[in-house]
């Protein structure tokens, strides 16, 4: 009888172990400019298994170049990027996902109208049959979604139901869920909380920290500190305090300043009720 071996348990990010081996993902001092504009200049990254890197920043801080810089969307002007500590060059989205890194962005590449099975293998659909007679292989792709949503926590009744019915939260680990079935090593969420209530991110980070217990590495884009704090295990900027976060990502002193301001001239502007 020949002997089964149970599946192998990811090392924690802090093993020894895991600090010996190569990065997942790597950018080395990657810069990206459009004509004159300098989109992001000299930036640095590594994304480890088992870890949840959280990169932090404002609105035109560069988050987004950077994710596609990352992704194959664009090649870096100088730097390098490397996966398992070979230097790579992605040509395109599809040079990345082959290499095991997937990005979820915010509006998730998903259709509304269409089925969870259909979404779920949406491009990558499992046929049957040969030639012209090749078709969608439905219950073999049916029962995959049900397993795998259920994995993640949704057990729906049925995968044939839109998935404009489930919840946002739902739609984001269902991305998520999509993009780890098809061998994603690092994923890579792009403010995958930011249109969410409090009850659902608090589902979607669930799943990211299920993720990265799987022994994924994750990059986790938000300007959220409250959602970075709990769950990152690195931060762009090092590890910092939430006051220092919320002072370099938001002005600090300046939002400060401007909450005083506001408050004052709210004191100045009031008027009293007005009685019918």
């Amino acid at each position: 009888m020949e002997a089964t071996m149970p599946p192998p348990v990811p090392e924690p990010a802090g093993s020894v172990a895991a600090a010996e081996r190569p990065p997942l993902l790597e950018a080395r001092d990657v810069s990206k400019y459009f004509g004159a504009v300098v989109a992001i200049e000299g930036v640095s990254l590594i994304v480890r298994a088992g870890q949840i890197t959280c990169l932090l920043g404002d609105n035109g801080a560069g988050k987004s170049t950077l994710i596609k810089t990352l992704s194959g969307v664009h090649v870096p002007d100088k730097g390098t990027l490397a996966v398992d500590g070979e230097p790579v060059v992605f040509g395109s989205p599809r040079d990345a996902l082959d290499a095991g890194v997937a990005t979820v962005y915010q509006d998730l590449a998903i259709m509304p109208l269409m089925s969870v099975t259909r979404n779920f293998f949406l491009g990558n659909e499992p046929t049957v049959g040969v030639g012209p007679l090749k078709r969608f292989d439905m219950p073999k792709a049916a029962g995959i979604a049900h397993e795998e949503m259920k994995r993640i926590g949704i057990d729906l009744r049925d995968t044939d139901q839109a998935v404009g019915t489930l919840s946002g939260g739902e739609r984001q680990t269902l991305a998520i869920a999509r993009a780890e079935y098809f061998g994603a090593r690092v994923l890579i969420l792009d403010e995958p909380t930011s249109a969410l209530g409090v009850k659902q991110s608090a589902f979607v980070l669930r799943h990211i920290i299920a993720a990265r217990n799987r022994g994924l590495g994750v990059i986790f884009i938000t300007h959220n500190v409250a959602h970075a704090l709990p769950i990152g295990d690195t931060f762009t900027r090092g590890e910092i305090d939430a006051e220092q976060l919320h002072s370099e990502m938001g002005g600090g002193d300046e939002l400060n300043e401007l909450s005083r301001e506001l408050a004052a001239l709210a004191a100045t502007e009031r008027r009293p009720p007005v009685t019918n």
